[in-house]
């Protein structure tokens, strides 16, 4: 029994003694990269989020305990191990989770490092008393290329009227995170007697850089037969950058025009009536003459007239 004590005593004095010396084995920290190429960078997704596996291999003849800890960039969130016991020979994977990137933030192909750090606690069971061997590994995040694109049409101030037009401002904004432009326009209406012109053409010329907006006038047109009516019109537009990468990604935005009948013209008013047009009557206050007044009237002009001998 001496003896198996006292060998036991040996062996466990040779475990503690085997980091100084080097004797026992070793372990080491590793992360499983993408094409087995640590250049190559993870690529965090569009919704902030990205996964990596990563080992510890254990060659020790005996198990180990370690803790982790993460240092992740870009304002991402960890969730991953907090400790691991190894057991001696063994090689054993966790995941570390990465979340709560705004992507939308950063620019296109942005890479930044993370590491993972893990401390030696423990060796057969037993906590190391001095501060225990630390191996870290990192490797890049890299931010994805994200198109996007808003599109606002602005309200009319008012009705227009049948035979008139009204001009309607429309705004695209990169919400995205890499320069774009406009790659299509589409316009429709609901009203066959309604026509709009091509002025929004003029936004698949301009690129848009990442958070700036570019405007361009619409201008729509009712015939003079048009009724009353609410017309609905509706702009999409398609992203250029997204459309070369294979992609679609498509905004729209309505408003709606309401259409009333013509304006009518005064016509020209000759109503002896109207104010506009008075007409002047002039009258006499003397008396009207009678009939006794006319025959005397007569009777002298017959008078008057000269004789002939």
């Amino acid at each position: 029994m001496k003896w198996v004590l006292s060998v036991g005593v040996a062996l466990f004095l040779l475990i503690c003694a085997a980091p100084v010396q080097g004797q026992l084995g070793s372990w080491e920290l590793g992360i499983d990269y993408p094409q087995d190429n640590e250049d190559v960078p993870f690529a965090v997704g569009t919704d902030g989020g990205v996964s990596i596996q990563f080992f510890i291999n254990n060659e020790e003849l005996a198990d180990i305990g370690v803790e982790f800890d993460y240092e992740i960039p870009f304002g991402g969130e960890a969730d991953g191990p907090e400790s691991e016991t190894i057991g001696a020979g063994d090689n054993k994977s966790f995941m570390l989770t990465i979340s709560d990137i705004d992507v939308w933030s950063y620019a296109a192909d942005s890479k930044e490092e993370f590491t993972i750090s893990a401390t030696l606690v423990s060796r057969a069971g037993l906590p190391i008393s001095l501060p225990g061997e630390v191996q870290e590994a990192g490797g890049n995040l890299k931010i994805p290329t994200i198109y996007s694109l808003g599109v606002d049409i602005s309200d009319p101030v008012g009705a227009m009227n049948a035979g008139s037009d009204i001009i309607l401002t429309v705004t695209v904004t990169n919400r995205g995170n890499v320069q774009d432009k406009v790659g299509e326009v589409e316009v429709s209406d609901n009203c066959p007697l309604l026509t709009t012109d091509n002025g929004l053409d003029s936004l698949m010329i301009s690129n848009i850089g990442a958070g700036q907006t570019a405007e361009a006038n619409l201008i729509a047109t009712a015939s003079e037969s048009h009724p009353r009516r609410n017309c609905k019109i509706e702009v999409s537009v398609s992203s250029n950058g997204a459309m070369n990468s294979g992609g679609s990604e498509i905004a729209d935005d309505d408003t709606t025009v309401t259409v009333e009948p013509p304006l009518v013209a005064d016509e020209e008013n000759n109503d002896p009536d109207d104010s506009n047009n008075p007409v002047e009557i002039v009258s006499s206050s003397l008396p009207a003459p009678g009939i006794t007044t006319l025959i005397c009237v007569l009777t002298v002009a017959s008078l008057a007239v000269p004789r002939r001998f």
